[in-house]
């Protein structure tokens, strides 16, 4: 990697009439470090994640995938470049067994097409050792609506690790979750860091992602308005007050222009 990032966006922007829901975004993701994306509803984050995952491509401005551009950026794209995103809903099927769940749609077969039961079971085991399930009564056959809200969203983060994700992003991971089932979460997310994987943990809870980051991306208003390492923020509520700071200087400005 010529730039240390796998993958950095420079100058990206995307609209949607005449709504700039990214404007000018540049910013990287390096290996090994889990970003903490954060900002206000309407800020660009759901967008801008929508463009990492290829859901949607952007007007203008470049996608870089170790150190290379990539150019008609969608969604097999940035598949084939090791992003994965595990939505809110995380995408799970309730009834069906975490076996099922990680392989769904890309199961393993043999060269007859058939499905290698056993070895499925097998990887599925120990994709989930290796993110924290350490519970002796830990089955992988076991339905997931069996499963606490954490042990699902490490489902959700194991399936991505199986199909070789370099960096998977967490949308809103810890919406509605115990402070116990947090913790789960954060297990799992710094299991993939230890790892050498990369994580873009976007969420509301300034808490949660000051305890997670390595380091900070703020948006407002399609704008990356603040980057900081967790080094230079001393604490959730420094994060806190530097946000608030932002948001009063943005709303200055926008009664600036309208005077």
């Amino acid at each position: 990697m010529k730039n240390g990032y796998i993958i950095e966006l420079k100058n990206v922007t995307k609209s949607f009439g005449n709504v700039n829901a990214v404007d000018g975004i540049s910013f990287g993701v390096q290996p090994g470090e889990v970003v903490g994306l954060i900002g206000d509803n309407g800020a660009g984050k759901s967008t801008l994640i929508k463009i990492l995952s290829g859901v949607h491509q952007p007007d203008s401005g470049q996608i870089i995938v170790r150190g290379a551009e990539v150019r008609n950026w969608n969604a097999a794209r940035s598949r084939e470049s090791g992003i994965e995103t595990v939505y809110q809903d995380r995408a799970l099927a309730p009834q069906q067994t975490i076996t099922r769940n990680i392989f769904m749609g890309r199961e393993i077969k043999n060269r007859f097409g058939v499905i290698k039961v056993k070895t499925q079971y097998e990887e599925a085991n120990r994709l989930m050792r290796d993110i924290g399930f350490t519970s002796k009564v830990f089955d992988p056959d076991s339905p997931v609506a069996t499963l606490s809200g954490g042990e699902r969203q490490g489902v959700a983060i194991a399936r991505a690790l199986y199909f070789d994700a370099d960096l998977i992003v967490l949308d809103e991971p810890t919406t509605a979750l115990s402070l116990v089932e947090t913790a789960k979460v954060f297990g799992f997310v710094q299991n993939v860091r230890d790892r050498g994987r990369s994580i873009i943990f976007i969420g509301h809870n300034i808490y949660h992602v000051y305890d997670i980051a390595d380091r900070f991306v703020v948006l407002d208003r399609g704008k990356v308005v603040m980057t900081a390492g967790k080094g230079e923020i001393k604490s959730a509520e420094v994060l806190m007050k530097h946000m608030q700071e932002i948001a009063e200087m943005a709303h200055a400005d926008a009664g600036l222009g309208d005077a």
